[in-house]
């Protein structure tokens, strides 16, 4: 079994998602249950995934819920992008939240390459 704590992939998601959760105290309330309720679980289920891969018994399960993991890093990149456009967060922190979920998402594609050459 391996250890979800150990991987960069689930540190550095497991940091975005703290940030997430920071940034959309202040959205407006209208957007409670829209886009602050949805970038949440989306951003969370970035680390989720890796952590539940993480307690399979196989390789293939492990890609497989790095597959899901890496669709709501899209997800939350869209969510981002959205966030910025209407004006909710920044460009300045925009930037910095992008160049998280890139490093994240390019981790993801890094380890589910390793896991298929095994």
């Amino acid at each position: 079994m391996r250890d979800f704590k150990r991987y960069d992939i689930w540190q550095l998601s497991h940091q975005l998602t703290l940030e997430v959760y920071k940034i959309t105290v202040n959205f407006p309330k209208e957007e409670l249950f829209g886009i602050t309720s949805q970038i949440r679980r989306a951003s969370s289920s970035i680390p989720t995934n890796i952590s539940e891969g993480c307690g399979r018994n196989s390789d293939a399960e492990f890609n497989n819920f790095l597959n899901i993991a890496l669709g709501s890093a899209n997800e939350t990149e869209y969510l981002l992008i959205l966030s910025k456009d209407l004006n909710y967060i920044s460009l300045e922190l925009f930037e910095k939240l992008n160049n998280s979920i890139n490093e994240i998402k390019s981790k993801i594609y890094n380890l589910k390459k390793s896991l298929i050459k095994k």
